[in-house]
C-alpha cells in the first residue's frame, strides 16, 4: 500500500438533486472551477491520480493531475454502482417495494438491470490489492460516493452498510497515511 492514499469525491454534477444517476455519464455543474480549486487546495501532492472514467470524475482528475504534475490513469473499477432501470429516475419515483428490497439486502439485491453492492465491494477490493503493489508514495483516487464508501469500508474493516450515514459532500478529500 502506498504511504499515503487520498480519496476524492467528484464535484457537483449537472443533474437535478434527488436523481439516481449511478453510471450515467453526467456532466459538470456550473461551479466546477471553484469547487475544483477548493479540492486542489485540500489535497497533498500526489504522485499518481487514479480516476473513474466518467466525465464528472475524469475532468476533476485531469485538473488535479495537471495542477500537481501527477501521473493520471483511469480505472473502471472506480465507476459508481450500476443502478440499472433506476438510473435517471427521481429517487422518490422508484417503486417503494424495490427500494425496501434493496435496503433489506444491500449486498445481495440488484436494482432491475443493475448490480448488487457486493459487486462494487469486489471490484474496489481488487483495486486496493493492485494499488498495494504500485511503487508510488502517494496515490489519489477520484471517484463517486459508492466506490469511496466501499474503499472506506474495506480500509476500516467494517460492513458497507455502516458507511451509508457518513457525509461525503461533492469535492470531499479524505487522506490516510500508513
Amino acid at each position: 500500500m502506498p504511504r499515503a492514499l487520498t480519496l476524492i469525491r467528484h464535484t457537483t454534477p449537472a443533474i437535478a438533486a434527488g436523481t439516481c444517476y449511478g453510471q450515467m455519464d453526467v456532466g459538470l455543474g456550473a461551479g466546477f472551477a471553484q469547487e475544483a480549486a477548493k479540492t486542489l487546495g485540500w489535497m497533498e501532492q500526489a504522485d499518481l491520480i487514479l480516476s473513474s472514467p466518467l466525465t464528472r470524475t475524469a475532468t476533476l482528475a485531469e485538473y488535479l493531475a495537471r495542477a500537481q504534475g501527477a501521473e493520471l490513469r483511469f480505472d473502471g473499477r472506480l465507476i459508481e454502482m450500476h443502478f440499472g432501470a433506476w438510473e435517471g429516475q427521481a429517487w422518490d419515483a422508484i417503486a417503494r417495494d424495490e427500494l425496501d428490497a434493496w435496503s433489506a439486502d444491500l449486498m445481495g439485491y440488484a436494482p432491475p438491470g443493475g448490480e448488487p453492492a457486493s459487486a462494487l465491494m469486489e471490484r474496489t477490493q481488487a483495486l486496493l490489492e493492485d494499488i498495494a503493489r504500485l511503487p508510488y508514495a502517494h496515490i489519489a483516487l477520484v471517484a463517486h460516493a459508492g466506490p469511496l464508501r466501499a474503499i472506506l469500508a474495506h480500509l476500516a474493516g467494517i460492513p458497507l452498510a455502516q458507511t451509508l450515514g457518513w457525509d461525503l459532500p461533492f469535492g470531499t478529500v479524505i487522506g490516510a497515511r500508513y
